[in-house]
Formats: C-alpha cells, structure tokens, sequence
C-alpha cells in the first residue's frame, strides 16, 4: 500500500508539471498576461466574477489564465478563494435606478425617458469571422460613443401607474445568505434569486429556454435590460452614516409576463427579475424567465409539471461547482466498488447459466 501511494504521489506530482507545460504553450509566443485577460475577455471574466460569488476583476482573470481557459475550473477557484476571505461587514442595499447605464433597452416600450442606448451589443453583429482580428497591429479607432444617460427609472414603472403590473414583491425579512449557509427548501424568492444569479449559466440558459417552448407557459416581455455600474455603500458605525466603497458593474434584466389571473390574483402583468455581475445579459434574462416560472404557486398559478417550475430540481442542479464534483469523481479510483459489482454480475450469471442448463435437461 506504501509503495502505490508513493507511486501515485510521484504520477501526480508529474501531472502538474505536464498541465504547467501545457497551460503556459508555445515558448516562442508571448505569454498571456492577466491584464489582457481582465480587458480583452471581459464577458468570461464577469461570468466566473458572477458564477463564483466574488466581484474582483484581477482574480477572475487570473483565475481563467490558470485554469486555461476552462470557466468552470475558474469559477471553482474563485469560490475556493473566497472561503479565505475575511467578511467585515453587509453593504446596503444598491439602487439599480441610480445605475450610470452604459445600455439600456426595452422590448415593451419605444419611447423612454433617457432613450434607448444599445451600447456595446453582439446584438446588430453579423456573425461572421472578423479576420482583421488575427492580425496583429494598432488597435482601431474608438469610434463616437453614445451620450451617457443621467438617473432613469425602470420601465415597469410606467406600467404600474395604471396598476397594471403587480407591485414589486418586497420581503423586510432578513434574507438568507447563500454562501455561508447550506441551501435548505422551502427556499423563499430571495433564496431562490441569490441560487440563479451564481447558477450555471448554460443550466439556466436551458430551463428559460423549456419556458419559452410552453413548459410553464411562461410568455415574456423584456421590459427592461440595463446594464451599468452602480455605488456600493457601507454603513459605517463610528461614523454613524455610510460612505460610498466602490462601484460594480451589474446587468439587471425586468421581464413583463402575461398573466390571466388566478383564485387569488387579479388579471395583470406580473414580473420576473434577474441581477448579475457584470455584462452578462443572457444570464440575467435567463434569470428573469426561469424566476417568474418558479412563482407559479405564490400567484396562485397551476403547476404545469414543468422542470423550471420545481424549486428542488432547479436549484439543486443549477449549481456548476456542485454538478462537476458530482459528475468528476467517477474519474478517482473506484477499484473495490466495481470489483465487488464484477463479482455480483458474476455470480448472477452463473446462477442465470445454471438455470438454462436445467430448463434444457428437463
């Protein structure tokens, strides 16, 4: 037993080195810096900022440079990196209608206070491969950027004048905090929102997707989709108010749902809801869609049957750190488990064997 141990210390020992060799590639091409990670692919970056719980740029991207590109395994070290980190405290609640947006669309209404501002969009590309990227040289001129939007209100705003939208759901209770304590059912909304916003986006992508195609019937609007940076603030006992620590920079998605009416809900639109860290507009739609599925029982809706209806199966299998440790540990050794169903298929088809001799004799 020393003896494989020793063994398999001195194979793992020489898979770092392999994978340190691989992830660093050609010596004869410059090495791929964490500041050009951080700049150059930002979207990765803000999904491992906002899939691993930590909003901190710098270790995104050194996270993705170290993992090689994988952004599970980035998203796994940030979340490991975090336990490290002292807590000193609980900011206030941000105000999203105080966001210097940088985008700000609606598919409801054309004409807002502040105007549409597509912002940097993959929306009105083409799609097709820009070969002028692979060549190294300047880079282009920024072209004439959009006037920056002063303080707008949200959309849904306008329609919940008319009391054709339901008033936002507000719970004054202290919510659960998802990252220091285990998940546990019944989860309430704000439970439910904190579990989609660090959920796997292809997971989530997927779910609002079965929405979309009528499991959960769930026909929606995009209100609004802004995107932007918002200042964090800390209350600061000594000082007895609270002070500005920062800014990040969020993408917050309202979907308008249609909505009949229930026993207990007068017909009206109702809403769905996603935030997330950083520009990450799939996701926060996604969100909104699978959020507005997952209230079917608190508007008195019928449950469908639909997988983005049942709490337990979305929130237990969103998760892409718990998914991966599942599914990844089939790969460790399992050497006395399978010996011992070998031995058990063995015996089975002996005894099956045997039975088919005896059939045949008689």
């Amino acid at each position: 037993m020393y003896v494989a141990v020793k063994g398999g210390e001195r194979a793992i020992e020489s898979a770092h080195a392999w994978l340190a060799e691989e992830r660093r590639g050609d010596l004869n091409i410059a090495e791929l810096s964490v500041a050009q990670i951080r700049e150059q692919l930002s979207l990765a970056v803000d999904r491992v900022m906002a899939e691993g719980s930590l909003y901190d740029p710098d270790l995104a991207a050194l996270a993705i440079k170290q993992s090689r590109g994988d952004l599970i395994e980035a998203i796994f070290l940030i979340r490991a990196y975090r336990t490290t980190l002292p807590r000193f405290g609980a900011t206030e609640p941000i105000d999203t209608g105080a966001m210097a947006c940088d985008r700000r669309i609606s598919a409801t209404f054309k004409d807002l206070p502040g105007g549409q501002v597509l912002g940097p969009t993959f929306d009105y590309t083409h799609r097709l491969l820009d070969f002028k990227l692979a060549a190294d040289g300047d880079a282009p001129e920024a072209p004439m950027r959009e006037a920056e939007i002063g303080e707008v209100p949200h959309v849904t705003e306008f329609l919940n004048r008319e009391g054709l939208i339901e008033e936002a759901p507000h719970d004054t209770a202290e919510p659960p905090d998802l990252t220091r304590a285990p998940l546990e059912l019944p989860a309430n909304r704000a439970l439910r929102l904190q579990a989609l916003s660090r959920a796997d986006e292809g997971f989530t992508l997927g779910l609002a997707y079965s929405t979309q195609r009528g499991y959960a019937r769930n026909h929606a609007f995009v209100g609004e989709l802004r995107i932007g940076s918002v200042p964090v603030e800390m209350d600061i006992p000594e000082l007895g108010f609270a002070l500005e620590i920062g800014e990040v920079t969020l993408t917050e998605c309202e979907t308008v749902n249609q909505f009949m009416g229930s026993k207990t809900e007068p017909p009206q639109f109702t809403r769905g809801y996603g935030l997330v860290f950083g520009q990450s507009e799939r996701k926060a739609i996604s969100m909104a869609l699978v959020d507005r599925a997952l209230r079917w029982e608190e508007l008195g809706e019928d449950n469908q049957g639909a997988p983005a209806q049942d709490t337990e199966f979305v929130l237990y299998h969103a998760d892409n750190i718990q998914a991966t440790g599942f599914l990844e540990h089939i790969k460790l050794p399992h050497y006395v488990d399978f010996q011992a169903e070998l031995e058990l298929v063995r015996k089975l088809r002996a005894e099956a064997d045997a039975g088919h001799v005896q059939e045949a004799a008689e």
